[in-house]
């Protein structure tokens, strides 16, 4: 799970032409909600489930974590390490594989893609660093006898997809309303364990990862222009035509 900038506040980018995160509020990315989800639903129909949140970020996404805590999580790990800044989809595939290693799992549910990098590459890349089948971008997901089975909806057809755990998947918007946290949860979640790691409890060294070992950067970036005021017209009988004129002109129509 993501911690990702607040969609809604004002964000900018750093002079290392990086996200600015102290100018902006933090929290859980909302895709990532879904996948907590249905990682929850999975463990109620399982008889010794345990679910674990794993994120990388800094301090703040400690945050994200304790909301998936209290939606019903079990266990959180948090990777941070100056070291990290800058991190690419690539590299951070590499720390989450690692950290994931290091846990243990049978399954690994992710978000279809995150609300700030929208990227969605990185299920495929977990996948293929951990060496396991990836089943991505379902809209119902289940586990049964070593096997999890889902279904991913198409423009013109739905596909029924299966693979043998472990594995990784990630689900879409339309697998579930997340669960709001309850009173009870919040004050549950508290007390719940969160294990934090560094790049050398991953045995990573600092090259391997942030602006140094990211390969892809952003090469340049500008303000958005402000916003004007637009044209308003006073319809005299010729309001259409004038309308038409500008949609042609703006190559609209």
């Amino acid at each position: 799970m993501k911690y990702v900038p607040d969609a809604t506040g004002d964000r900018h980018f750093a002079d290392d032409l990086t996200v600015d995160r102290e100018d902006v509020d933090g929290l859980l990315s909302e895709l990532d909600e879904y996948a907590v989800e249905q990682a929850l639903q999975i463990a109620e129909e399982a008889d010794d489930a345990e679910i674990t949140v794993l994120t990388v970020g800094p301090e703040d996404a400690k945050d994200a974590l304790r909301k998936a805590l209290s939606m019903g999580a079990d266990k959180g790990i948090h990777v941070e390490d100056d070291d990290l800044h800058g991190t690419d989809a690539i590299g951070t595939s590499l720390v989450l594989a690692k950290a994931i290693e290091k846990a243990g799992y049978d399954l690994v549910i992710t978000g279809m893609a995150s609300t700030d990098g929208s990227m969605g590459i990185l299920p495929a890349l977990l996948a293929e660093r951990l060496g396991v089948p990836q089943v991505t971008l379902l809209s119902e997901v289940s586990v049964e006898d070593g096997t999890v089975k889902g279904r991913r909806d198409g423009d013109a057809a739905s596909e029924q997809l299966q693979a043998s755990l472990p594995a990784v998947v990630s689900v879409t918007d339309l697998s579930g309303e997340a669960r709001y946290p309850s009173f009870k949860g919040i004050m549950a979640a508290k007390k719940k364990p969160v294990q934090s790691w560094d790049l050398s409890d991953l045995d990573l060294e600092a090259d391997e990862v942030g602006l140094e070992g990211a390969w892809t950067k952003v090469e340049s970036a500008a303000e958005r222009p402000a916003r004007t005021a637009g044209t308003i017209v006073n319809d005299e009988g010729e309001g259409a035509k004038q309308l038409a004129e500008f949609l042609a002109g703006q190559k609209f129509i």
